[in-house]
């Protein structure tokens, strides 16, 4: 795509960034099971403190976890997914299936 092509204010969308950078979103929700911009928060005091693999911020931007303004955005729109994908799994993985209770009900 030319730059000529877009808009003024128009993102670039970047990929995602995956293995490591997923992970260490998902070691930082399971401490603190918060959404953004709590989570933002809690982030930065496991990088800050090298608490996740003894990464620091530096470790993780190489990994694609960026904690500078510039990459606010991409990394809000990474962790809010995640967090949501990791809460619908979590509500599907709590409500009983029909199957088991039906068998429950055929017993009793």
């Amino acid at each position: 795509m030319d730059h000529m092509d877009r808009d003024v204010g128009d993102v670039v969308a970047a990929p995602y960034p995956q293995g490591e950078a997923l992970e260490f979103v998902r070691f930082c929700h399971r401490r603190k099971r918060v959404g953004w911009p709590e989570l933002y928060d809690e982030m930065c005091a496991v990088a800050g403190r090298g608490l996740f693999r003894g990464w620091g911020p530096d470790e993780l931007a190489e990994h694609g976890i960026g904690f500078g303004l510039s990459e606010m955005y991409r990394l809000a729109s990474f962790v809010t997914d995640i967090v949501a994908e990791d809460r619908a799994r979590a509500k599907v993985a709590a409500t009983p299936s029909r199957v088991s209770t039906a068998r429950v009900a055929a017993v009793a």
